[in-house]
């Protein structure tokens, strides 16, 4: 079966992963009963994932013609015969309606009605709530018709929290049997010390009890002690051996204090330097600024990525005042719209990845920097951004979700980048356990 990319702007994509069948129909019957059978409908919805009454029904509406679908055979019929472009250019307009999501156009969005009987589309990729126009036909059919809720998925993801509950508790009852073990070898010890103490103290009383000690035998008796003691002295290994790997210690501490102490004094003097010079965390606020405007002159120029890289490398900064410098003058002036200029420059974004290694991350601590700089049109698109980003095969799905766990427990912990950037993260998540699982 032929498939083709879902939605009209993305047919020229061939690496988009959202795809459906083609539309196959067949006109059946003569005359007044004459009907046009599409026969796929079933396929077609299920890729949509949307009951294929919804889109037999819309055709009905937007024809004027009597539509039905039938459960239980699967088949799906409109009154009249219709040729194969004309429906597939209605479904094209049901998945604007109906599929596609408002802010970035992903298909994967699900139908809510909301308390007052309003429908509206949820992104599981942004999380842009979509509100549909209620004056359409069809939005009675699906307010009287809802959909069915996802309890599979549902119920995989307490499956997957139950199996990562059950694993936490056996580590945790593995830790608590190694600590018992340990427990019990040092009572053993220490039973059997005691025990053979015990047993030294009974036979001498036993001794003592026979027959008095005589001169002799008290003054032997300090002898043992002084023996005894003079044995546990001699507990401590004196070989050469022992001897080199004691003083190989001490020196290592002494060398760890000094390396420490050395490292201290650099820190402390590059603090008080930014402190007198007004630095940031991007460095000297005047070597970062002539970085940005240094990159903002090479693109009004109109040089192309590759040059624009050449161009960095020669210049004298960190690979993050290079990354951010250059996110900045791609982007600065910019007040709406962030996602469609990201997308516009994404060639330069893509050349500055590929350069070297952790590179992405890079990348995604400039987006950050900038979000958080910036306005807060900058800060609600933070997803949309990543999302991009993403489809362009810019940013990989591990390096997205490593840079967003370590945010999460960083400094910055309580930025709103965070919250904003959740839904993506999760959907993300969502579609690698799914794959994972097919």
């Amino acid at each position: 079966m032929a498939l083709q990319n879902i939605g009209a702007g993305n047919s020229d994509d061939a690496f988009y992963r959202y795809k459906m069948p083609k539309m196959i129909t067949k006109i059946e019957g003569r005359g007044n009963g004459i009907k046009t059978n599409i026969v796929n409908m079933v396929d077609i919805a299920k890729a949509l994932a949307r009951p294929a009454s919804y889109t037999t029904k819309y055709f009905g509406c937007e024809l004027g013609a009597q539509s039905k679908f039938d459960e239980k055979a699967g088949t799906s019929h409109v009154n009249g015969a219709h040729d194969t472009a004309k429906l597939a250019g209605l479904l094209e307009n049901f998945i604007k309606k109906y599929v596609q999501c408002y802010g970035c156009g992903n298909p994967e969005t699900e139908i809510m009605i909301t308390k007052s009987q309003m429908i509206q589309l949820k992104c599981a990729a942004c999380g842009f709530v979509s509100d549909v126009d209620m004056r359409d036909k069809l939005t009675t059919f699906i307010i009287k018709n809802p959909p069915e809720s996802k309890k599979g998925s549902k119920d995989k993801k307490a499956m997957r929290r139950a199996e990562k509950e059950r694993l936490k508790e056996g580590e945790a009852a593995d830790e608590e049997l190694k600590k018992l073990k340990k427990e019990g070898k040092k009572k053993g010890s220490s039973s059997s010390k005691d025990g053979t103490t015990k047993s030294k103290k009974k036979s001498t009383g036993s001794d003592e009890d026979r027959a008095s000690p005589t001169h002799g035998q008290v003054h032997e008796e300090p002898r043992v002690e002084e023996e005894e003691d003079h044995d546990v002295q001699w507990q401590t290994d004196t070989s050469l051996e022992a001897a080199r790997q004691r003083i190989q210690e001490q020196l290592s501490a002494v060398t760890a204090d000094m390396v420490m102490l050395s490292t201290e004094e650099p820190e402390k003097k590059a603090k008080a330097a930014n402190k007198v010079n007004g630095g940031s965390e991007n460095g000297t606020s005047m070597s970062y600024r002539s970085l940005v405007e240094e990159v903002k002159s090479a693109l009004q120029k109109g040089v192309s990525a590759k040059e624009l890289q050449h161009h960095l490398a020669s210049l004298s900064a960190s690979s993050q005042e290079k990354m951010s410098a250059l996110f900045e003058a791609l982007l600065s002036g910019v007040e709406k719209g962030f996602t469609k200029e990201v997308v516009k420059k994404r060639s330069y974004l893509a050349a500055a990845v590929a350069g070297e290694e952790g590179s992405q991350m890079l990348l995604l601590h400039a987006v950050e920097d900038f979000c958080c700089k910036g306005s807060s049109n900058a800060l609600k698109e933070v997803a949309l951004v990543l999302k991009a980003l993403y489809d362009a095969d810019v940013l990989e799905e591990e390096h997205i979700v490593q840079w967003y766990q370590k945010g999460l427990k960083g400094d910055s912990k309580d930025s709103k980048i965070w919250k904003n950037a959740q839904p993506f993260i999760e959907w993300l998540q969502n579609a690698e356990s799914e794959s994972e699982e097919e």
